[in-house]
């Protein structure tokens, strides 16, 4: 679902302005230490969790949102795993984004719940161990790879 403000500055820019927007990624691990991810309805790739943050919003409290929306899940974030960019990317309304990502760490609060497809941005979500994923980007696998270092320090791209 597009946010409201985003949709408000589309009215006054239109759809091939390359917009720069801040987004979450919410790389969710049970206590098997499988990866929950969504098989998206707009390129029917699967991905971690995601989304754009409101106005205001502190990132942590996006990312939960965001899987709680799109799963049905409440989580706890564990960490901030990194903080990367997107590229450019043209999605099906014509639209043009850019995304700032703020990778998250996370866990759900009940491992008993499961997952359902809550919103029309899913066909599909479920739970995968790292050596069966099923088709994905490589940027995903390197997202989720970001997590699995179970590193302290968050990642970023260091300054050229």
């Amino acid at each position: 679902m597009i946010p409201d403000f985003v949709s408000d500055l589309r009215k006054l820019v239109g759809s091939d302005c390359l917009l720069w927007l801040p987004g979450v990624v919410a790389v969710v691990r049970d206590e098997n230490r499988r990866v929950l991810l969504q098989r998206r309805s707009a390129a029917d790739l699967w991905t971690p969790l995601s989304g754009i943050l409101e106005p205001g919003e502190a990132p942590a409290a996006g990312v939960v949102r965001e899987v709680g929306e799109e799963t049905g899940l409440k989580v706890v974030v564990e960490r901030l795993a990194g903080v990367t960019c997107s590229p450019p990317v043209r999605h099906g309304n014509g639209h043009r984004a850019q995304y700032l990502e703020i990778v998250f760490a996370c866990c759900p609060v009940d491992p008993d719940s499961q997952p359902r497809v809550c919103d029309d941005e899913s066909v599909e979500v479920g739970w995968f161990s790292l050596d069966a994923l099923p088709p994905m980007s490589e940027r995903m696998r390197e997202i989720i790879a970001l997590v699995e270092k179970d590193e302290t320090a968050a990642w970023f791209a260091p300054a050229q």
